[in-house]
């Protein structure tokens, strides 16, 4: 039992500092005002309105607003897009093995015949080489 014998040494635990939100805290602020504490305060320039930042947008959403032109992506004229189920179907060609021969993706292919496509002329042209056609309608 001599050999055994206690250690003393203090310890001391500290809080973290405030966060930067904490020291915003109403509550932080009266106490430092009660701790006598230098307080600084800022009046933010658009603090506590609903303006936004730059009053630029305005004009921007009025020449909107006042814009009535129908504006429409151009899409794969009739013509076109029976001239390549035509000649896909000629060659017997699915439309994954004609996507495939171009390098393209299946669903480009489909788009073309449905219409919905934005026409391209580098797909087109590829279209014609794989199918051996020259296809109306060609923009």
């Amino acid at each position: 039992m001599a050999g055994i014998s206690q250690d003393w040494e203090p310890v001391v635990i500290r809080k973290k500092a405030p966060t930067a939100a904490a020291r915003k805290d109403e509550k932080a602020v009266n106490a430092a005002r009660r701790a006598g504490a230098e307080i600084e305060t800022i009046r933010k320039s658009n603090a506590g309105t609903n303006k936004p930042a730059s009053s630029g947008t305005t004009l921007n959403t009025r020449k909107l607003d006042e814009d009535t032109e129908n504006l429409a992506h151009e899409k794969v004229p009739t013509e076109l897009k029976k001239a390549i189920m035509q000649a896909r179907m000629d060659k017997k060609l699915t439309q994954s093995q004609l996507a495939q021969i171009i390098n393209e993706k299946p669903q480009i292919i489909q788009e073309y015949e449905s219409g919905k496509a934005i026409p391209n002329q580098q797909i087109i042209s590829k279209l014609e080489r794989a199918l051996g056609t020259k296809l109306c309608g060609k923009k």
